[in-house]
């Protein structure tokens, strides 16, 4: 079964199979639209450092023939044979490409792929649509690049201006027009692996509908066979212990603005003085306080043979 990849999916061609002869088909099309698809070969640095490698319908083959354009076949607007073993070193990356020839945009087309198929079975597809680009005139689809073993990529990304402007960002440069050669014949040379069987993909009937667009990764989330405990509430500190509990709007009342502290004076007012099981008395002015009068000596005692004068001592 076909591995399907969306845009930005990656994976190594060996995780996909163990051939190295390898089909890329590529179906795009749209009413009253042209599209010009072809493979860049490009260095290190991600430019077209050998025009040999720039093959399209002009120049339908590589130098060593590690890249080949079939043309339309099994349902594919246009294919190619890939030879991983022999693509010479400095050839790092293969960029596919499809550029609108004439009037239009890359947003009028119907539903479109890039498959990679090997031994004569499909091993990777990356669908897209005309909903997903806008006013761009050519779409980069896909890309084989060497990072220490070759990959594959599903780029989808939309870019303006037709195969000149392309050929123009790869560092190419744009030949005049010259007549074109006879299309080779795809009946001489034919090639020695199996391509996918099938004259034609079948077509989908009036009434049917359309396939659902592949949906997205899952967002995180708790797994559902695991019970989700409950989450407890904590109730505020209640003040004062009653029985009902505090209504709930006393939590929700403003802060009080803190007020600010006047400097403490003392008062200079008389002290008041307590006595023990009375009222507190007003205070006492030095003019209202008890004078002590301070004991006068008592008059000597007379003694008892004495008497006063006049009376008789008692025999």
């Amino acid at each position: 079964m076909a591995r399907e990849f969306q845009r930005g999916h990656k994976a190594r061609i060996g995780d996909l199979t163990a051939g190295t002869d390898l089909y890329v088909g590529v179906q795009i099309a749209g009413p009253g639209l042209t599209f010009d698809i072809s493979c860049f070969g490009l260095d290190a640095d991600e430019r077209l450092s050998d025009d040999r490698y720039f093959v399209f319908f002009n120049q339908p083959k590589s130098p060593e023939e590690s890249i080949q354009l079939l043309g339309a076949q099994a349902g594919d607007s246009e294919s190619f044979r890939v030879t991983l073993d022999k693509i010479p070193p400095h050839i790092q990356k293969l960029s596919f490409t499809a550029a609108l020839d004439g009037a239009g945009q890359v947003s009028q087309i119907g539903p479109g792929y890039l498959r990679i198929v090997a031994g004569g079975e499909e091993v990777a597809r990356y669908s897209f649509t005309g909903s997903e680009f806008s006013t761009e005139r050519a779409v980069m689809l896909g890309d084989f690049y060497l990072k220490d073993v070759w990959r594959f990529a599903a780029v989808g990304q939309g870019f303006d201006g037709g195969l000149e402007a392309l050929l123009k960002n790869f560092g190419g440069e744009v030949a005049e027009e010259a007549e074109a050669p006879a299309p080779p014949t795809t009946a001489q040379g034919a090639p020695g692996f199996a391509p996918p069987s099938g004259a034609a993909a079948p077509r989908r009937p009036s009434g049917a509908r359309r396939p659902a667009p592949p949906q997205p990764a899952p967002d995180f989330g708790p797994p559902q066979d695991a019970p989700q405990r409950p989450r407890p509430r904590r109730s505020p500190p209640s003040r004062r212990c009653t029985s009902r509990p505090p209504s709930p709007r006393r939590w929700l009342r403003p802060a009080r603005p803190a007020r600010s502290r006047r400097p403490r004076t003392v008062s200079r007012r008389p002290v008041r003085t307590r006595t023990a099981g009375s009222r507190p008395c007003p205070a006492a002015s030095p003019a209202s306080r008890p004078r002590r009068h301070r004991p006068t000596a008592s008059p000597p005692r007379r003694p008892a043979d004495t008497a006063p004068a006049g009376r008789a001592r008692p025999l």
